[in-house]
């Protein structure tokens, strides 16, 4: 019999999607998740983190492949971070602004991506929530959901990991899990 998950853990068939506290520039998934403007040049934020951490190669090879339409991702290297790619989920145009059809489509381009990559682990920040000006609690309602979708539809890959990076967000992330699971038993 398998352990109960621990309460920042939900199995989804084989796959389960995780909730840590933690910088994602430093963890050793196959991909990170970038939140992206559609041209992917990479000023501050995550993608600013991942840029300064990972080289600007990473960028390059990102504008070398812009524009991106919202909703969809790209998958460029890693540089010098753990991960091996960075998929650049598009969630904003020029305008710098975002929208719960914006996350939810760039989240399942994002998971579609990774299990077209055959990789095993991705992580995703809380996207939107930074320059795109999105609540919180809805991008993590919007995110989990669609996750939880995608890995019941694919089961791929098989595992997510939600890298939120101060107590808000994961106080957030956690309340929306803790709302997933308990409809989902329903």
């Amino acid at each position: 019999m398998n352990p109960a998950p621990s309460p920042g853990e939900h199995a989804v068939g084989t796959a389960r999607m995780r909730l840590v506290r933690a910088d994602i520039t430093a963890l050793a998934c196959d991909a990170i998740v970038n939140a992206a403007n559609d041209r992917l040049w990479m000023g501050g934020g995550v993608a600013g983190a991942i840029k300064r951490l990972g080289g600007e190669a990473i960028e390059r090879e990102a504008v070398g492949r812009a524009p991106v339409p919202v909703g969809q991702a790209v998958a460029t290297g890693a540089g010098r971070l753990p991960a091996r790619y960075v998929i650049h989920a598009v969630t904003m145009g020029q305008d710098l602004t975002t929208d719960e059809h914006s996350i939810r489509a760039a989240t399942r381009s994002a998971l579609r991506l990774a299990d077209q990559l055959g990789l095993r682990s991705v992580a995703l920040p809380a996207l939107g929530t930074g320059v795109g000006g999105f609540p919180l609690a809805e991008a993590a309602r919007v995110m989990l959901e669609e996750t939880a979708r995608h890995l019941e539809a694919v089961g791929r890959p098989p595992e997510v990991v939600f890298a939120l990076y101060d107590e808000p967000a994961y106080a957030a992330f956690a309340r929306a899990l803790r709302r997933l699971v308990d409809s989902a038993g329903t």
